[in-house]
């Protein structure tokens, strides 16, 4: 469970080619919590920084977190990624760590879309690997900034297929459904809200399956508040035994690069 825990707020953090609207550099830190109360314990922050240059996007995430469910029972997690995604969403290159009570383990990817196939190939502690994916399969900035355009179109709910990396190392199918807009707002805040530059937002409820095995029950389920901005808020993932909330406490907003047109 530990294990999973811990992909599952790297893959809910991540979330979610064409005319959509595109996310916005920035550099984003939350505040984990066992729990949706207000008072409900610490444990832990992630940090995601999402920067563009005119070669591409670059993408860092660091989760850490120490759980303590019973005296003899704690648990240390930690996940890093460093990932670069071509400006068309038709590639995605990253090393993964995955620490999990001191027991380390590394991962390299590479997905790429060619014309009718999405193919990943991965080495892991369990081997090289190559996939052929859903050809709707989407990277993670792509993924996000669709996100975005569909609830701009009020599509209300949606299906979705994005690249797991650290999570899976697969395809999620990824079910949105649009929330009340006081859905989140009246759900207990932990710490001061963050200001956020945006124009609109959305409180959305996802749910993520293995894209291969979509008849099973999902793996996890995510709330949040999606800003047009592509920033996060108010994540509630709750993986069935155990909640974990996380709040936005700082917010960096990055310049876009000025590129010749290709």
């Amino acid at each position: 469970m530990s294990r999973g825990l811990c992909f599952f707020l790297v893959a809910a953090l991540s979330f979610p080619q064409g005319a959509w609207a595109q996310m916005q550099p920035h550099r984003a830190e939350y505040s984990l919590r066992l729990g949706t109360a207000a008072n409900a314990p610490r444990i832990g922050t992630a940090m995601q920084d999402i920067t563009l240059d005119c070669t591409g996007w670059h993408i860092r995430r660091d989760v850490s977190s120490e759980m303590s469910f019973t005296p003899s029972w704690k648990v240390s997690l930690a996940s890093k990624l460093d990932g670069e995604e071509q400006r068309d969403g038709s590639g995605f290159r990253y090393h993964a760590i995955q620490i999990n009570n001191g027991s380390k383990s590394e991962t390299e990817g590479k997905v790429h879309r060619t014309a009718g196939e999405t193919r990943a190939e991965i080495v892991s502690p369990n081997g090289p690997a190559q996939l052929i994916l859903p050809p709707s399969t989407l990277m993670p900035v792509a993924a996000l900034s669709r996100l975005v355009d569909r609830l701009r179109a009020k599509s209300g709910s949606f299906p979705t297929v994005m690249f797991g990396a650290e999570a899976i190392g697969d395809a999620f199918r990824v079910d949105v459904q649009e929330l009340d807009p006081d859905a989140l707002r009246a759900a207990p805040r932990a710490i001061k809200p963050v200001v956020v530059p945006a124009t609109q937002f959305w409180p959305v409820s996802m749910t993520f399956r293995r894209d291969r095995q979509q008849d099973q029950i999902p793996l996890f389920s995510v709330s949040a508040m999606v800003f047009d901005s592509g920033v996060l808020d108010r994540l509630t993932i709750d993986v069935g035994i155990v909640t974990v909330a996380a709040d936005l406490k700082a917010l960096e907003m990055h310049r876009a690069p000025a590129c010749p047109d290709s």
